[in-house]
């Protein structure tokens, strides 16, 4: 197995819908296998094929309650909505303050091909919805309402401690996007 390179924005791939897994084959599992393996080398919480270059449907997800491996997600169903800060391994020096449903139950293939149904609430919805994302090219810059600048130091899960706040990007680093608006 090997780690592989986490693509960084503005790399064309995050910005492409991943396509379709026809079939679940030992190159799908190895996929899964280094995936997770640079997942937890990045000390992330998430991954999907297209931010290490795979254009394939592809995720995995870790929050601390088990390692999840999804081929084919689609969200089945959505409720309520909660505002948290986000990270992306694939836009590391950002964070955002995003909305997601509350809670999630999403319909997938599992490493050997069944269908699987996961129904999740906090840090697990959340992860699910942002790598489901990467899945169709929308990033959380997209969803932020607020963007700011990762401090030095500061964890990739976006977690801010007591008494810090990061800083607001330029709109000319964040794509010309005027945060200031949240558009």
């Amino acid at each position: 197995m090997a780690i592989l390179e986490i693509k960084h924005y503005p790399e064309p791939i995050l910005r492409a819908e991943a396509r379709i897994v026809p079939k679940v084959t030992a190159t799908v599992r190895k996929l899964l296998d280094e995936m997770v393996q640079t997942m937890r080398a990045a000390e992330g919480v998430g991954l999907a094929a297209p931010q290490v270059g795979v254009s394939k449907r592809v995720i995995v997800v870790d929050v601390g309650e088990g390692l999840i491996e999804l081929i084919n997600p689609k969200i089945e169903k959505k409720e309520g909505s909660e505002t948290a800060m986000e990270g992306c391994l694939s836009i590391p020096q950002y964070l955002g303050e995003v909305e997601r449903a509350a809670s999630v139950t999403v319909i997938g293939l599992n490493r050997e091909g069944e269908e699987v149904r996961i129904a999740a609430t906090g840090l697990l919805a959340r992860a699910l919805q942002h790598e489901i994302d990467h899945l169709n090219g929308i990033l959380f810059i997209d969803r932020a309402t607020v963007i700011y600048e990762k401090k030095p130091g500061q964890p990739e899960d976006g977690q801010i401690g007591e008494g810090e706040a990061p800083t607001k990007p330029s709109a000319s680093e964040t794509g010309g996007r005027d945060d200031s608006t949240g558009s």
